[in-house]
């Protein structure tokens, strides 16, 4: 889940992390009386996607009677007019730098990232200090100073390596994906002060937060679902829709990612990527195959790739469900099956059996997700060049 900036600066501020002090804004409400003491004003468009800067959505000025103005700049470049503003007061900023944790996932560990200026593409930087961590030893500051004494100053280079070690452990213990803060405002008087933040947690590690933390992210992530993302997270799984002429039916987000990449690899493109939801029911392919039937009506839609691969469930069971879908009403697009089935998956129908009786429907069926893939590729290339 990522976490809007006043979510992410919450997260912060409960860890001690100093940022600057700021109010939530629904639509049409009025700065707080108290705002007008502010030296300066930053009104933020809250949002689950960067770019705001280029788009707008961030506005300065200096008297709290400006408000409006800002705030009627703003709303033009908004996809809704109830989307929440974030009033912050105005950082005095000496100097920007750039802080980020990520998982190095090919290296199965954390990365510090540290640039010695803030902004905008700031990760493609030659003066970007990539310092690897231990996930499960505690990052001191004497690991991360030797690494900024050549992008800092030697005070400053101590003073940012003790703020630095503090956020692996805030990392860890909120169970995140990134902890980006840019810019890390060194103020003229000197103090560090977080001026923005982009955060994801890991939507598996749910269950150990509160589910009722961080409510404008999730309203704002809500809103941003599809007609039918919305229908599947109702049915018990997570759909991400988007623009492609197969729809991809799989559960799991390995296997969809795979089969994702071989139909870019054919030249097509997916159309849908599906994922398991934590807590949701065990069997959700009836549920899916509704959903991959109202994109098949879709003109753009040219075929429907369905790939299962279980374990010990039954085979046979699968099948029978898959053939009961198939005759409620005829498919607007073709449909190619792909199969792996497990040993004990397979004790009342093999998968040779499975291929056969999907063959007599006028369904063409694999073992071999290239096969499939290909199949399906040759018959879409077809039908495009037909017309």
């Amino acid at each position: 889940m990522r976490l809007a900036e006043v979510d992410g600066k919450a997260l912060l501020r409960r860890h001690g992390i100093a940022v600057p002090r700021g109010v939530l804004l629904a639509a049409g409400a009025a700065p707080p009386d108290s705002a007008a003491a502010w030296p300066g004003f930053v009104l933020k468009a809250q949002l689950l996607e960067g770019g705001r800067g280029k788009r707008g959505l961030i506005r300065r000025f200096d008297k709290v009677s400006d408000f409006r103005d800002a705030r009627r700049l703003i709303l033009p470049a908004l996809d809704s007019a109830s989307t929440p503003l974030l009033l912050e007061e105005s950082v005095p900023i000496a100097r920007e730098i750039f802080l980020a944790i990520r998982i190095d996932g090919s290296k199965q560990r954390l990365e510090l990232l540290v640039a010695p200026e803030g902004g905008e593409n700031v990760e493609s930087t030659a003066r970007l200090a990539r310092i690897p961590l231990d996930y499960a030893v505690r990052t001191t500051p004497e690991q991360i100073f030797a690494a900024l004494s050549g992008l800092f100053p030697r005070d400053l280079a101590v003073r940012v390596a003790r703020y630095a070690a503090r956020l692996p452990q805030v990392f860890r213990s909120e169970d995140l994906e990134l902890l980006e803060i840019n810019p890390l405002a060194l103020t003229k008087d000197g103090n560090l002060v977080a001026c923005d933040a982009k955060i994801v947690r890991d939507d598996s590690a749910d269950f150990r937060h509160d589910p009722d933390e961080f409510g404008v992210s999730r309203t704002l992530a809500a809103g941003a679902l599809t007609k039918l993302e919305r229908e599947a997270h109702e049915l018990g799984f997570q759909l991400v829709e988007t623009d492609g002429d197969v729809v991809l039916v799989t559960s799991g987000a390995g296997l969809g990612m795979m089969m994702m990449d071989l139909i870019a690899d054919h030249g097509m493109h997916a159309a849908t990527f599906m994922d398991n939801i934590r807590g949701a029911p065990d069997e959700t392919m009836t549920e899916r195959l509704k959903i991959a039937r109202k994109f098949a009506a879709r003109p753009n839609i040219k075929a429907i790739i369905f790939q299962t691969t279980i374990a010990s469930r039954s085979l046979a069971e699968r099948i029978d469900a898959l053939t009961l879908w198939l005759a409620a009403e005829p498919l607007p697009k073709p449909l190619f099956v792909g199969i792996a089935a497990g040993h004990a998956a397979t004790r009342q129908m093999t998968v040779e059996e499975a291929i056969e009786k999907l063959r007599a429907l006028g369904v063409a069926a694999f073992t071999e997700p290239v096969a499939l893939v290909k199949t399906a590729a040759q018959a879409v290339h077809r039908s495009v060049y037909s017309l």
